[in-house]
């Protein structure tokens, strides 16, 4: 297999407008597209990450309810690395976003918090070297 790394992930949001605030301007990823596809009644939305991987933002109507706890069967959370946890701590507070108190990874010595996007998921912020 020649697999290089993860080129995207993708997120079904329950209110677009709001989730797409949230990960444009709250978490401050990078617009690469967004596009309106008449035939599903659904937006997607591509958001880039400083390290090339990149979000997809979905709408769809009426999309099923899932559950979102990082401990529920399926996918866990998802981990952004960071260079400064404090000061992103700091600036999603001054924005009213709630992160969990700091938690240090027993294995790795790294910092990391969570936080949630406005439909729950679970999002992990994990410190890494500058």
């Amino acid at each position: 297999m020649a697999i290089r790394g993860i080129h995207h992930v993708a997120i079904i949001a329950a209110n677009y407008a709001r989730s797409r605030d949230f990960y444009l301007h709250t978490l401050g990823f990078t617009l690469v597209s967004e596009h309106y596809r008449t035939e599903r009644d659904s937006w997607k939305l591509n958001l880039a990450l400083p390290d090339g991987c990149e979000i997809e933002l979905f709408s769809f109507p009426n999309p099923p309810a899932r559950a979102s706890r990082p401990e529920a069967c399926g996918l866990r959370h998802l981990a952004l690395a960071t260079t400064n946890l404090d000061a992103d701590i700091a600036r999603l507070a001054s924005l009213g976003v709630v992160c969990e108190p700091v938690r240090v990874d027993e294995y790795t010595d790294r910092r990391f918090t969570f936080l949630a996007d406005p439909d729950g998921l679970p999002i992990e912020l994990y410190e890494v070297a500058a």
